[in-house]
């Protein structure tokens, strides 16, 4: 399929089939959602909570999440818990990952959902001096996935490999729009400036597809790595678009619970255990990922990458 036929196939899918009514129950299961204090986060997590998940929501403002919180309540009956993390803060990973990991031996579903940032301000970087698209999309939830590795790794250990935990990574059809990872550009550099905002974020989320697949290789007998595209969604991540560029997507938006179904599929459904190394697009299809994301010596190179960033952290 072209780049104008995916374009076209994923912006304007067929009517979904899954819905949240076909979530299974998920009584003792311990869940993370990243960015769940909005847009498709909150809606996941409001889909989950009534299957009885115990359901952790990773977002950096308290106020926000807290609110968030509230309204779960009042439409669910149940209550999220708050896991104070900021994806563009070492400390703050850190200190999520230790938090989480003082409170839950198992982590059984990883939503890496916070899309973070789209095209901000150049000069924007984050505490280690990263490209903030390039930090918080694909740098912070690589560390993040990291460090809760010990409680991934026990849900197989603990039911002798029969039941694998999973971990959801969030991509988009900006994986299309970007082949290569230019390394120079991910910290302030003048190849940053050159390159700019938007090839950026095309790169971070070509990342994220790469990065899914190479932790698929490297964790697959443990953990179940997929990857998904929610679709063109009326979320805050069009918050630092302006103009033309800003009216133009707005048209052809869908509501943020309309997101959630691709991950909720992957990351919920019996047959999701099967979906290690796969590539879903809206609304939970299934979708060969572009050839360049699947390329060995790329994912290789990018994991060495993202372990050489955090070894020192």
């Amino acid at each position: 399929m072209g780049v104008v036929q995916s374009f076209v196939s994923q912006t304007w899918p067929p009517k979904p089939k899954f819905s949240v009514d076909d979530i299974p129950d998920l009584s003792g299961k311990v869940v993370i959602v990243t960015g769940g204090n909005t847009g498709v986060g909150f809606e996941t997590a409001k889909a989950i909570l009534p299957r009885n998940a115990k359901v952790y929501l990773a977002c950096r403002n308290e106020t926000k999440t807290n609110v968030a919180i509230e309204k779960l309540r009042e439409a669910t009956g149940k209550d999220a818990i708050y896991l104070p993390l900021d994806l563009a803060s070492f400390k703050s990973i850190q200190a999520a990952a230790n938090n989480f990991l003082s409170k839950e031996k198992e982590l059984h579903i990883l939503f890496n959902n916070a899309r973070g940032v789209m095209e901000p301000d150049i000069a924007e970087l984050t505490n280690e001096g990263y490209d903030l698209t390039i930090g918080v999309n694909v740098l912070g939830h690589f560390y993040f996935t990291k460090l809760l590795l010990p409680a991934l790794l026990a849900v197989a250990q603990n039911s002798d490999g029969l039941i694998k935990a999973r971990v959801v990574n969030t991509a988009s059809f900006a994986t299309e729009l970007a082949s290569k990872l230019d390394y120079e550009a991910f910290r302030d550099s003048p190849a940053r400036k050159k390159l700019g905002t938007v090839p950026l974020y095309y790169q971070s989320k070509f990342a994220n597809l790469v990065y899914s697949t190479e932790f698929s290789r490297r964790y697959g007998e443990q953990i179940v790595s997929s990857s998904v595209n929610p679709g063109n969604l009326a979320t805050e991540l069009q918050r630092t678009l302006r103009g033309m560029k800003r009216f133009m997507i707005s048209r052809i938006l869908y509501p943020a619970p309309y997101g959630a179904l691709t991950q909720l599929y992957v990351g919920t459904c019996v047959e999701g255990a099967t979906f290690n190394g796969k590539y879903f697009v809206p609304w939970a299809r299934p979708s060969k990922p572009s050839p360049a994301s699947q390329d060995i010596q790329t994912g290789k190179r990018l994991w060495d990458w993202l372990e050489d960033q955090v070894k020192d952290a």
